[in-house]
């Protein structure tokens, strides 16, 4: 028992001194050059997660669907954005509703994020599921 002991404590010293075999180097990574696209980044995000939440809240309210029943995917950034709503092929609903649900949400949120979305930009895509 001991002898294994002594064994496995000599076999990890001898692989741990094996990593070290020189002057250990501390590596300083500096990112400055990224701090801007941290800050666009979180905003993009924040303004997905915002519209998100308020198609859903939105479509809702205008079509009667339950919150369960429907899926809303945002996709994409303030240059290029794709939402995707689909809900069960069972319900009737005008998806014009939805589409306008989802036209009127872009519109509130882009003014009070102040963001400019062109709606050319914006790609829209309903189905049933």
């Amino acid at each position: 028992m001991i002898k294994k002991a002594i064994i496995s404590g000599v076999l990890f010293s001898s692989i741990f001194l094996v990593g070290c075999n020189g002057k250990p180097e501390v590596v300083v990574l500096e990112d400055s050059e990224n701090e801007g696209n941290d800050a666009d980044l979180s905003s993009e995000l924040n303004l997905v997660s915002e519209l998100k939440s308020e198609v859903i809240t939105s479509v809702t309210e205008q079509t009667e669907l339950d919150r369960e029943s429907i899926a809303i995917m945002v996709d994409g950034n303030v240059k290029e954005m794709s939402v995707s709503v689909s809900y069960p092929t069972d319900i009737k609903v005008d998806e014009t509703k939805i589409q306008q649900a989802v036209e009127d949400s872009i519109k509130k949120v882009s003014k009070a994020e102040n963001v400019t979305i062109n709606e050319e930009d914006i790609t829209i895509k309903i189905e049933k599921y």
